[in-house]
């Protein structure tokens, strides 16, 4: 009788649910589909590997999210970088001041704004089951990828590295015996070329293999017009190359996996804009142009971006266990050199003021970052039962082993970009973990999940300053940081009826100390201890309407203690990391499919996050040309007084507290194929870039429109492929992110881009 009240409960919800979004108008979405349907008309099963063994997601108790197919194709295609998947899956959202080499990931608002390059994040990227610690790593580009699932929530147990707010995790095409392959070529806005493409097949009987590649260029378009540094196309373009390479070996019992890729991009960092936000306000200055900027170092800017990797794994099928070992190296390269105030002047020319703009420029700052030397060595071992019981388990070691050497300069701009500081930062990583999980079915309808993970982790870090642009002279500091956690989860699963799940879900979990050495301008390294976080959640996931729908649904709240956080600028352009004594957090996520008729297919997805720090002695330094709302008091400085902001009570950084994202499909059979048109919109509310909140410094609510429309169609072995695109359909034009130490410098979103695209499929 319980069961039959939820689940009527259930139906009338999903029923409200569907009406609103079929009642919904998408004339003015963008480009993006649903899964494809099966055969009478209903969705197709998605199949996860959320908690390393492949399960229908529908019943897994994490909140998860997957694109895979034509939907990943059509989010992912025509030169996107990694952060495509912005606000397109709930509580999720991406952002860089790096441009396409330096992705951050925020997860239920919990991230890291940390720019540095030792900078460690809360969320977790994983590439097939191979951790990437270091951020240039996670910006590696995203093609010939079979699925992206996104996990939100602690995944302490089972993945353990860094992952108090959850994981994204892809996962390439592997190669098969069928010979099968595509080829795809774009041509777009202001000059860019996307082209990528794969072949695999059979070698023997036993072995395959799989080639990937891919080769991105886009022309610099942005003009310089600062005075006496005038020159046309001098930023915004790339070429970015990446290609993989992977061997697949099947035996009677015995899989061998290898998998080699290498990336090399080469072009020039984001723009940054001095004084692009209107003082009093978070609007664009009226004379913005997005192809313009003023800036008296320019001409020097460039990023070039290196990195490698490969990985083996190994499985062994016994009668009643599996074994998997999976081994793995990863190297990144990055020299990134940019004119960080974002204008020019700021200094003297023979004891006089240089003219400057745009807007007033306290000093000026030409700096730059680099990585000459990073290896990544992890290695994983796991024992998985196969019983046909009511129990079953996994369990595992892993090791973690990171050698980073990262370079910091600063320039005088005065000068003509001459050397005025250098710091080299050596940091080396060791980590390891012992974990198990255990699966115990109670019932047909009732299933636990218990896991537990012990993690050590030991980090001994080097800052060696030859000389400062601020007169400090050398200076050599190092910290040694160790620490241990007991990560763990429970979890169940209720079969409400066939067509409803529900499930429960506690988990605890941490993130490892960090330091961070840029002492170019200032004498001391910072470090924050470890940050552990528990979270509670419930949800239900469920089919509806013969399987014409799809509806989960979570809540979830969740107290993380001594956060670490990065506060950045104020009297000095150099990051401070501090902790928090405790941050919570609070919402709801909405995920949601449905063949609303035989040719239209929808999704609907919305979440709401709440994030607020709690400590009444959290204070940070604040910009010196903006207006700060939150409560300040004076302290001391080298210039005289400095203004500190009390952090009680804010919202975490780039943490929207609403995300949705709509997407709709049309499929139309026309003469010998398939007319297409795919659409989609996503919203993310404002945002604060920093600790504290200011006037200028709260990012307006962004709004993204595109579509996608064209034509495909067989013949004999082949599939093909004709299409026009375009994305930011409106040119919503705003500050996305900012740098607040010296002026109102900001960096604003990709402007509208249109394009068509060729692919050819064959088999």
């Amino acid at each position: 009788m319980k069961a039959m009240k939820r689940s009527t409960l259930a139906t009338l919800i999903n029923a409200t649910l569907f009406s609103a979004v079929a009642g919904t108008s998408f004339s003015t979405l963008a480009a993006e589909q649903t899964p494809a349907a099966e055969k009478n008309n209903q969705l197709e099963v998605i199949q996860i590997t959320a908690r390393k063994r492949v399960e229908n997601a529908q019943e897994v108790p994490v909140a998860v999210s997957a694109l895979q197919g034509d939907s990943l194709d059509a989010y992912s295609s025509a030169g996107m970088d990694i952060r495509f998947m912005n606000a397109k899956i709930p509580s999720l959202s991406i952002e860089s001041s790096f441009g396409r080499s330096f992705p951050r990931f925020y997860v239920r608002g919990l991230g890291n704004t940390d720019f540095d390059l030792n900078a460690s994040q809360p969320v977790s990227l994983v590439v097939d089951e191979v951790v990437q610690e270091n951020a240039i790593l996670k910006g590696f580009p995203v093609f010939d990828v079979a699925r992206v699932e996104v996990l939100r929530g602690p995944q302490g147990t089972l993945f353990g590295r860094n992952t108090p707010a959850g994981l994204v995790k892809f996962d390439t095409v592997k190669p098969g015996q069928e010979f099968d392959g595509y080829g795809s070529v774009s041509y777009g806005s202001l000059g860019a070329v996307d082209f990528e493409g794969a072949v695999g097949g059979s070698l023997t009987d036993r072995l395959s293999t799989r080639v990937s590649v891919l080769w991105q260029n886009k022309d610099d378009y942005i003009d310089n017009r600062a005075p006496g540094f005038e020159q046309k196309d001098v930023l915004g373009g790339y070429t970015d190359k990446a290609a993989r390479i992977q061997f697949l070996y099947e035996g009677d019992d015995f899989t061998g996996l290898f998998n080699y890729h290498v990336r090399d991009m080469i072009g020039s960092p984001i723009a940054f804009r001095a004084n692009v936000i209107e003082k009093g306000s978070n609007e664009l200055v009226d004379n913005y142009e997005h192809d313009v900027i003023y800036q008296d170092a320019v001409s020097r800017a460039v990023q070039h971006v290196e990195s490698q990797g490969a990985s083996l794994k190994l499985e062994w099928d016994l009668a009643n266990h599996t074994i998997t070992s999976i081994s793995a190296w990863e190297s990144a390269e990055i020299f990134s050199r940019a004119d960080i105030d974002g204008g020019y002047g700021g200094y003297k020319v023979d004891g006089q003021d240089a003219p400057m703009g745009p807007g007033f420029i306290p000093f000026s700052s030409e700096s730059a970052d680099g990585i000459p030397d990073h290896d990544q060595y992890t290695q994983e071992l796991r024992l998985s039962s196969n019983f046909s019981g009511d129990v079953n388990y996994q369990v595992g070691v892993f090791y973690f082993d990171e050698a980073l050497t990262i370079e910091n300069y600063s320039f005088d701009t005065s000068a003509n970009g001459k050397l005025n500081g250098y710091v080299l930062q050596q940091q080396d990583t060791k980590a390891w973990a012992v974990f198990g999980s255990v699966d115990y079915t109670i019932s047909d309808d009732l299933k636990v999940t218990a896991g537990l993970r012990y993690s050590d982790d030991d980090k001994q870090f080097s800052a060696n300053r030859t000389v400062s642009p601020i007169g400090g002279g050398a200076l050599s500091l190092t910290e040694d940081l160790n620490d241990d956690h007991i990560s763990w989860d429970i979890s169940t699963s209720y079969k409400v009826n066939d067509d409803v799940n529900w499930y429960t879900r506690i988990a605890n979990s941490f993130r490892a100390p960090s330091v961070q050495g840029r002492i170019l301008f200032g004498n001391e390294v910072t470090v924050a201890k470890s940050e552990t976080v528990t979270s509670y959640e419930t949800g239900i996931k469920s089919d509806v309407l013969d399987g014409r729908g799809r509806v989960n649904a979570t809540i979830f709240y969740f107290q993380m203690d001594d956060q670490q956080l990065t506060a950045v600028g104020g009297g000095a352009n150099f990051n401070r990391l501090i902790n928090a004594d405790k941050t919570t957090g609070y919402g709801f996520e909405l995920d949601t499919e449905w063949v609303l008729t035989d040719e239209l297919n929808a999704t609907f997805n919305l979440s709401y996050n709440k994030t607020e720090l709690d400590d009444n002695d959290l204070a940070v330094a604040v910009c010196g040309q903006c207006t700060v709302t939150d409560p300040t008091f004076q302290v001391p400085g080298p210039f005289g007084p400095e203004d500190r902001a009390i952090l009680d009570g804010n919202n975490l950084p780039h943490a929207p507290e609403w995300i949705s994202n709509i997407t709709l499909r049309y499929t139309k059979e026309l003469a010998d194929g398939d007319f297409f048109a795919y659409a989609d919109v996503s919203y993310r509310s404002k945002i604060d870039f920093f600790l504290y909140e200011s006037v200028e410094f709260e990012g307006k609510a962004l709004l993204e429109t595109g579509l996608r429309a064209g034509y495909n169609w067989s013949e004999g072995d082949y599939e093909y492929e004709v299409s026009g695109f375009v994305r930011n359909m409106f040119n919503e034009q705003q500050a996305i992110g900012a740098v607040d130490f010296n002026n109102n410098t900001g960096m604003v979103n990709e402007e509208r881009y249109i394009g068509a695209e060729f692919k050819v499929k064959f088999f």
